[in-house]
């Protein structure tokens, strides 16, 4: 099924040269039409497919997907709209930027499947790290996954210079000096237009379920 025609695409194409409220104003119609209502519905159908292998996932498309304004609060760039869609399919949506889920970006010039946790608190952070330590060997098992390897290649994140807590384990497994622990795969972004990108995302939550799940037992 094809959740996404061409103009999909080629409105944040054209609003990557427009980015501003006069022209958002003008094309409104043009993106509840092609954008909003199209990615609401598909988001949507990845939910009910997750939730044929996580029960836990009880969300709408309201509860997974970012708003299209940009907080510009902070921010040099006064641009007052995103150039990409996104949502977060967990337990908890968007209300929990820590606990591990599937994150889906789509923009003109990629589509993005992330996992992993990027923003745990102190205590989540130090349960994951007592968590690698105890179970080292398990966990490089599943990174070297072929399936979770091919697709995501390697995991990623900041890192601590030092870790106190976990000094001697550290020395031993690296990956605990991370305090982000995530992983993406990156497709064409004419991905949107497939008729099987539901079947691809289905296949790219999968693979990294197993790693997912390991992160959210530990937190």
């Amino acid at each position: 099924m094809k959740y996404f025609d061409e103009d999909f695409l080629n409105f944040f194409i054209e609003l990557a040269g427009n980015n501003h409220k006069d022209w958002f104003d003008v094309n409104r119609k043009r993106y509840e039409t092609s954008v909003k209502k199209p990615f609401e519905d598909f988001v949507n159908a990845l939910i009910e497919r997750i939730q044929k292998h996580d029960k836990s996932i009880q969300i709408t498309h309201k509860d997974a997907i970012f708003r299209i304004n940009r907080d510009i609060r902070f921010s040099k760039d006064k641009s007052p709209y995103k150039i990409n869609r996104s949502a977060i399919i967990s337990p908890n949506g968007k209300k929990d930027k820590a606990f591990p889920g599937l994150y889906i970006e789509t923009n003109p010039e990629h589509f993005r499947v992330y996992g992993g946790v990027y923003q745990p608190d102190k205590d989540q952070l130090y349960n994951i790290r007592e968590q690698l330590a105890k179970h080292q060997k398990k966990v490089e098992k599943l990174l070297s996954d072929e399936d979770f390897k091919d697709l995501y290649g390697e995991m990623r994140g900041e890192k601590n210079k030092i870790v106190r807590d976990f000094k001697e384990e550290a020395e031993k497994f690296d990956l605990i000096y991370n305090k982000q622990f995530y992983w993406f795969a990156q497709f064409d972004p004419e991905i949107v237009l497939d008729s099987n990108l539901m079947d691809t995302l289905e296949k790219a939550y999968l693979a990294q379920k197993p790693v997912m799940d390991f992160f959210a037992k530990a937190m």
